[in-house]
């Protein structure tokens, strides 16, 4: 398997992961931190903002998803996937614990 398809598939682990919470906030009508509120990543951005934000993310992550050709017959890439999520869970879990705070 060519080299770039496991960086597809660690971005589409990005990507997908991504789209749950800013996803869930927006058809909750809840303002949520995206990179266009000011200041970016710490504001907080309007429920539709952040609906269409979630949904340019599942967008990316699935045709990433798809052009890397990830398997279940195929571990590396499949762990490479799931390593992408891994990353943008607790990145964004640690990031995101004091935005009531601020």
């Amino acid at each position: 398997m060519p080299w770039y398809h496991y960086l597809e598939a660690f971005f589409a682990g990005l990507f997908l992961a991504n789209f749950a919470p800013h996803y869930v906030k927006g058809v909750c009508g809840d303002p949520f931190p995206t990179p266009f509120a000011k200041p970016p990543g710490k504001g907080l951005s309007s429920p539709i903002v952040n609906t269409l934000w979630a949904l340019l993310n599942l967008v990316l992550g699935y045709l990433l998803f798809r052009t890397a050709n990830i398997a279940a017959s195929d571990t590396a890439t499949l762990l490479t996937f799931f390593a992408g999520i891994v990353l943008i869970s607790i990145q964004l879990s640690t990031h995101f614990v004091h935005k009531h705070t601020s």
